[in-house]
């Protein structure tokens, strides 16, 4: 039996002397050299006793090696488990223990104070820093370059990946190995990726977005990566002429806009921006565009899915949408209380099946039943439409919805207006607790640099556009709105922060 995800993204490189990783010191790893890394990974793995089917928590900084250990574990079968680098270690001991991880592999600065908590949850330890060192390539330095692969069918777990938690307990998506190659194999097609692609990657590897969209596209295309650490504005610029391509969120974006030196002629070798992970601004695509002559690929996807849809590489990619469902993909919108499918153009919960949706949450099977249909479909919470052209909307997530005095209430359409004002760069509306209505509308505005805001003329432009029950009762103006690192407004802090703005009302 084969191990169809190592197989099709790493083993056929192998022996290749080809350009895998730029990195930003200047040095460049093959593919040769960066297998013959996993392959003594893999062993270094086996020796502390990590069998096919194990888990492996990683809670480690980018870089080749990081890459490596997740190569390492496919190899080996073991189930790869990446954790945000920011997750305190109440959170860590959480996903450890709750994943039953066989390993926690962590940075060697924060050993000693995790290794009570690892040992607690039955889990060893091990270390890796940015910069390559530590136990792991210690214990790996002298062990063999090849490593006969483990075989795994399709239907094997290949990773896990914790939501959020905005709502709750995080919840472990289980991750095939078919869900994680069907979705490359589509986007590389989709995106029209090739060997002669160049990745500008400066997203994190701890998240669907940096490691199996970004990383697996480029894998099974056989390109390369220009591999920065984060993201920074003059490393990006100075990177940018040997780039093809480049996967970012809508900060990236931004904050390239606002440098003077972000012009048509650095990126005369780019073919094509995407971005994801969060909404982008209609405004940031219009500028982008009269700046640089290219139109941003949005696209949608989320932690159970990987990418459900896309703008088309060829034709119009719309601001405002997230495109066409991919191929394979069947996506359908209902009515959140019947789960009737509605027709074209209404509003309702955004559901998707395919090769692409994940198994079921980890030791979750009564959650895995709330939101995986037998019939296949996964109800995404995110509430959408389908436009007149077969365009996808989102308009934001269902627990995000406003009821206030009995009225539903999107709190896109109030945004959209807000973000028209003079003066305004973004906003978030969200629904606080109210004595009369239940929840009524409250609106953050961050004002463009220089910039005071007319609250008194923003209020009266919403009282003109919009219904009476949709009026922000409160404008409440921020330096700046509450992200996770993938760039995602934080709404649920806004509320837990505003909560009690009318409790004296």
């Amino acid at each position: 039996m084969a191990n169809p995800l190592y197989d099709t993204l790493f083993g056929r490189r192998a022996g290749r002397s080809t350009p895998f990783l730029h990195l930003g010191d200047g040095q460049t790893l093959s593919y040769d050299a960066f297998l013959r890394l996993t392959a003594r990974y893999a062993h270094a793995f086996r020796a502390v006793g990590l069998a096919s089917g194990d888990r492996l928590a990683a809670q480690i900084e980018k870089s080749p090696e990081a890459l490596a250990v997740y190569a390492a574990c496919v190899q080996a079968g073991i189930v790869f488990l990446p954790l945000n680098t920011g997750y305190t270690g109440d959170e860590l001991s959480y996903f450890v223990s709750d994943s039953g991880a066989n390993l926690l592999l962590c940075d060697p600065a924060k050993s000693e104070a995790l290794r009570p908590m690892a040992e607690a949850a039955g889990a060893a330890l091990m270390t890796l820093d940015a910069g390559g060192n530590g136990t792991l390539p210690d214990a790996a330095r002298d062990l063999p370059e090849t490593f006969e692969t483990t075989p795994r069918a399709g239907d094997d777990l290949a990773a896990f990946l914790y939501t959020s938690g905005t709502t709750g307990r995080s919840k472990g998506a289980m991750l095939t190995q078919t869900n994680l190659l069907s979705n490359a194999e589509v986007l590389v097609d989709y995106w029209r990726f090739s060997s002669d692609d160049v990745l500008l990657h400066a997203l994190p590897i701890f998240h669907t977005h940096g490691l199996f969209v970004a990383t697996n596209v480029i894998l099974l295309a056989g390109g390369s990566m220009i591999f920065l650490p984060k993201f920074d504005v003059d490393t990006v610029i100075a990177q940018l002429p040997r780039a093809t391509s480049m996967m970012g969120v809508p900060t990236f974006y931004t904050r390239l806009l606002d440098d003077p030196r972000f012009t048509r002629d650095l990126l005369a070798h780019i073919r094509l921006f995407t971005s994801g992970s969060a909404p982008l601004l209609a405004e940031t695509h219009v500028a982008f565009e009269e700046r640089t002559g290219h139109r941003i690929l949005e696209r949608y996807g989320m932690t159970e899915t990987n990418m459900n849809t896309s703008n088309p590489y060829d034709g119009a990619r719309r601001a405002g949408t997230v495109g066409f469902p991919l191929p394979g993909v069947d996506l359908k919108i209902t009515d959140p209380q019947s789960g009737e499918t509605l027709p074209q153009g209404e509003i309702g919960l955004i559901e998707v099946r395919g090769p692409n949706v994940f198994k079921g949450y980890w030791n979750m099977p009564e959650k895995t039943a709330e939101e995986l249909r037998d019939n296949g479909f996964f109800i995404t919470g995110d509430l959408g439409l389908i436009d007149d052209q077969g365009y996808v909307q989102i308009v934001g997530r269902n627990k995000d919805l406003i009821i206030s005095g009995g009225y539903n209430i999107y709190p896109k359409e109030i945004e959209l207006l807000l973000d028209d004002q003079p003066g305004v760069l973004e906003s978030a509306v969200v629904g606080v607790p109210h004595p009369d209505f239940g929840e009524t509308v409250v609106g953050f505005l961050v004002p463009q640099k220089g910039e005071t805001l007319d609250l008194d003329a923003i209020a009266g432009a919403a009282s003109q556009s919009l219904a009476r029950f949709k009026h922000p009762r409160r404008l409440i103006v921020l330096d700046e709105l509450p992200r996770n690192t993938m760039g995602k407004v934080q709404k649920n802090m806004l509320r837990a922060d505003y909560a009690d703005l009318f409790a004296a009302a």
